[in-house]
């Protein structure tokens, strides 16, 4: 976000042997803690009294490959991105879709990135930990994760306990194209579609919706988009015939967060230095001089006027500290 926050310490490892002596330095004994990422979806309030712990453990290794699949192992400290350029590279469906979310491959498993139709649990098979309580290693398979929309157990019931060390994701060695979310449909009709075309259009489309984060602070899509029962959205629809939707299974349909912060009245709408993005509603930009109290009380803004309008309760992605 771009924030002018600092933390009182930062401790950076890359083996799980310099991570085990990070848990055992007093300043870490004696502080508060909590580990960090890319820090690309964070929103730090106010400074951090403690320790904020990062992963350097960079690593890409084949656990295991068949004719039709291949498991890869990958370091919690690895650039997201990266991975899915090696992915590509080598010619593995599955992380594609994907392209270009900012972060590291450990937030990936926290968050349970996705985009365009595809989520991060789609191709995870374990995630590798270490226990802070207790330093030892735990390995946790992707149902014991409890993968929900950006949720897992590491965000709730494990929150701030584990921190990921290294995470195995399972692709596909055949082509196995996700083609059914808004601007990729029309490739599924591509004859000698490639991973690299996939990947391209991704991130025209990102780049034409989304800040550069190098020059402008943001954490992409502040909120989730909201997934509603079908009787609520039937009432919706009837109110605003135009609302974009997407089945969600089980009787509940998915609704862009965007589409409903726009048509609120909300674009372009700010608060001190921070903004609605107006290229894309879902997105709270820092125009350059925004304080964390502006940005609070701009999120606190749009839940409360979408709730107004449209009786929908939004909730941040974004992990607000």
């Amino acid at each position: 976000m771009h924030l002018d926050v600092r933390c009182k310490y930062l401790a950076e490892y890359s083996t799980t042997q310099e991570l085990a002596e990070v848990l055992n330095a007093p300043e870490y004994k004696q502080n508060r803690s909590m580990h960090i990422g890319g820090g690309s979806n964070l929103v730090f309030t106010r400074d951090y009294d403690g320790m904020l712990l990062h992963s350097k453990i960079q690593f890409i290794n084949t656990v295991n490959e068949t004719a039709d699949k291949v498991t890869l192992e990958a370091g919690a400290g690895i650039v997201w991105d990266d991975f899915v350029k090696y992915c590509i590279a080598h010619n593995y469906y599955g992380a594609e879709n994907m392209s270009g979310i900012p972060g590291e491959v450990g937030a990936s498993a926290v968050q349970n990135i996705g985009s365009y139709g595809t989520e991060a649990c789609d191709i995870i098979l374990q995630v590798h930990c270490i226990d802070k309580h207790t330093g030892k290693t735990e390995i946790f398979s992707n149902p014991q994760c409890q993968y929900a929309y950006r949720d897992s157990i590491f965000k709730n019931e494990y929150y701030n306990r584990y921190i990921v060390t290294s995470v195995e994701y399972t692709l596909s060695k055949t082509p196995r194209f996700t083609l059914t979310y808004g601007p990729l449909r029309e490739m599924a009709s591509t004859p000698m579609l490639t991973l690299n075309h996939v990947r391209e259009t991704i991130l025209a489309v990102r780049n034409s919706k989304l800040p550069n984060p190098a020059e402008t602070g943001s954490v992409g899509s502040f909120f989730k988009n909201p997934i509603i029962d079908e009787n609520q959205f039937i009432a919706l629809q009837a109110a605003y015939p135009l609302v974009p939707h997407y089945p969600a299974g089980e009787g509940r349909v998915k609704v862009p967060a965007g589409w409903l912060i726009e048509n609120a009245g909300l674009k372009g709408f700010s608060i001190g230095g921070a903004c609605v993005y107006p290229k894309q509603c879902l997105v709270i930009a820092n125009t350059g001089n925004a304080t964390p109290a502006d940005v609070v009380a701009l999120y606190k803004h749009i839940i409360s006027t979408v709730s107004n309008k449209y009786g929908i309760e939004l909730h941040p992605e974004a992990n607000i500290i």
